[in-house]
């Protein structure tokens, strides 16, 4: 793992600037390029050497209300899935589903793999799940699928002014 130079990508660049305009200059420090991509929980986990449940996963639905369709985030923890219908309960919406690669950059401007708590082009609606609280350090991508920063639950609900949530729905693997 090594310091990530900034200048080859814009996209982590933004995210650094966007956690240090929020008073986490400690998290834009601890921005690291591990050295393969680690688009999932699992892969990231391994890089770094910590329980898949410390790696926030950042996932993008697209969430439908009426002829209405945005944009969701849901920070979950890399040691289960996202209910989907629980977000939708959790948020209002009628539908929530899987957004392709284009919606995520089109909202994010990250790629999937890569996609930060921030650094977007707007801030978009988030859930935080709440099983990240039973880890001390959180490690959360930061605009590229090489680049992740150090953070916490705290940090990450306050950053992103999301609110603290059971995504998975019994706590476990967010499945039937």
């Amino acid at each position: 793992m090594s310091t990530i130079d900034q200048s080859g990508h814009p996209s982590v660049a933004k995210v650094a600037a966007a956690l240090a305009e929020a008073g986490q200059q400690a998290a834009a420090d601890g921005i690291r390029i591990l050295p393969a991509e680690v688009r999932t929980a699992a892969q990231a986990a391994e890089a770094l050497g910590v329980e898949v449940g410390a790696i926030a996963n950042s996932l993008v639905f697209r969430s439908r209300t009426g002829d209405t369709e945005t944009a969701l985030l849901a920070l979950t923890s890399g040691a289960h899935r996202a209910d989907t219908g629980l977000l939708a309960s959790l948020t209002g919406a009628d539908e929530i589903g899987k957004a392709d690669a284009d919606f995520v950059r089109a909202h994010t401007g990250q790629p999937i793999g890569g996609v930060a708590p921030v650094g977007h082009p707007t801030a978009l609606p988030t859930l935080v799940d709440t099983a990240l609280r039973a880890h001390d350090v959180v490690w959360a991508a930061a605009g590229h699928p090489k680049s992740v920063y150090p953070t916490t639950f705290d940090a990450l609900v306050s950053l992103t002014g999301g609110t603290p949530a059971d995504v998975a729905g019994d706590g476990q693997d967010g499945r039937p």
